[in-house]
């Protein structure tokens, strides 16, 4: 059963005289009770996506069905109606009221929504209970860790009992512990009925994930053929720190990927053989390198655009590189190859 369709959703607005157009003829599909990622970096509309499935953008052309509602046809109290218990948002920076506990933070849309005081604290802290802070209904923003302040946050968006939650880079200003606890919520949602729907440029989301959806706009290329490049032992092929639309598959010989501290200092991640693959969290991420990759041996590396790679060896198998290393706790974190350091063979 679908849980939210998006047929030719079409977003444009004015900016300094210029029409720009976040989404342009996008769609997709959310099966109802699952976790989809819209992923891709800043700036590739996957805020103005969610905006229009809460219900507080209005499309310029195309159809939101959610739940079997057609979300792009409501207006005035049905529009209003949708948005207080059709959806829930949880948003990045948190947006908690500082003078209220986690308590009253919750019990805030259940009061905009005439339930009664005493029903409402009592379903709020059901809620918190539920994101694991029975104690810390009592406590107010500033004090509660990021980690926490979020799951007051995710509490909130589910007050009303909406069959879809949104998230807007829920993780982004979260570390590393704190993350896995919101991760592991946002999970548990999906596998009780839920449908959730978050946008990130988190790679740590991926392998909770149902469904990915790539809003990752294709770097450009001065050419879209593979590139084979000959190497000697010891030469560098890109370094860290550097840009690059390019994803490496190892045809003969072996590269070593190496991480660069500050200070100079090395530390080799991995070395890779023919058939390995590597390089490809910059181009599909549109991040730095982060680990220098120069020849262990004599070598012959074929390099692949984003959508070359894509279509010769298929977006799953790309996601698999990602997620298949991306570590889920700091230890993992520490011994686990990260970003473009990742290199695997093909499956």
């Amino acid at each position: 059963m679908a849980g939210v369709v998006v047929e030719d959703l079409t977003v444009e607005y004015t900016r300094g005289g210029h029409v720009v157009r976040p989404l342009d003829g996008f769609a997709f599909v959310a099966p109802a009770g699952s976790l989809t990622l819209l992923l891709g970096p800043s700036g590739c509309g996957k805020t103005t996506l969610l905006s229009c499935l809460a219900g507080i953008v209005t499309p310029k052309a195309g159809r939101i069905e959610v739940h079997g509602t057609d979300v792009t046809k409501l207006a005035g109290n049905d529009l209003a109606t949708y948005r207080r218990h059709g959806v829930g948002i949880v948003f990045q920076s948190f947006n908690l009221v500082p003078s209220l506990d986690a308590v009253e933070n919750v019990m805030i849309p259940l009061r905009a929504n005439g339930v009664k005081r005493h029903d409402a604290r009592k379903r709020a802290i059901e809620l918190l209970t539920e994101v694991g802070l029975a104690d810390r209904t009592k406590h107010r923003p500033a004090h509660l860790s990021g980690g926490q302040q979020q799951r007051v946050g995710i509490a909130r968006a589910l007050a009303n009992d909406p069959q879809l939650l949104v998230a807007d880079e829920p993780t982004a200003a979260l570390d590393h512990v704190q993350v896995e606890t919101v991760l592991r919520i946002l999970r548990s949602l999906a596998d009780r009925g839920r449908t959730v729907i978050v946008s990130t440029h988190d790679p740590r989301m991926l392998g909770l994930a149902d469904h990915v959806i790539d809003m990752v706009p294709l770097v450009a290329s001065s050419s879209s053929a593979p590139e084979e490049r000959h190497l000697e032992p010891g030469e560098v092929l890109f370094e860290q720190g550097t840009r690059g639309d390019r994803i490496y598959r190892i045809s003969e010989g072996e590269i070593e990927l190496v991480a660069v501290a500050p200070d100079g200092a090395e530390r080799l991640l991995r070395i890779s053989g023919p058939g390995d693959d590597f390089g490809e969290m910059g181009p599909l991420f549109d991040l730095q390198r982060s680990a220098t990759a120069r020849a262990h041996t004599s070598a012959v590396v074929v390099g692949y655009t984003l959508a070359d790679f894509k279509a010769r060896f298929g977006a799953d198998h790309l996601m698999k590189l990602v997620s298949r290393y991306a570590p889920r706790d700091d230890a993992a974190a520490d011994h686990a190859p990260t970003d473009n350091a990742i290199s695997t063979s093909p499956s």
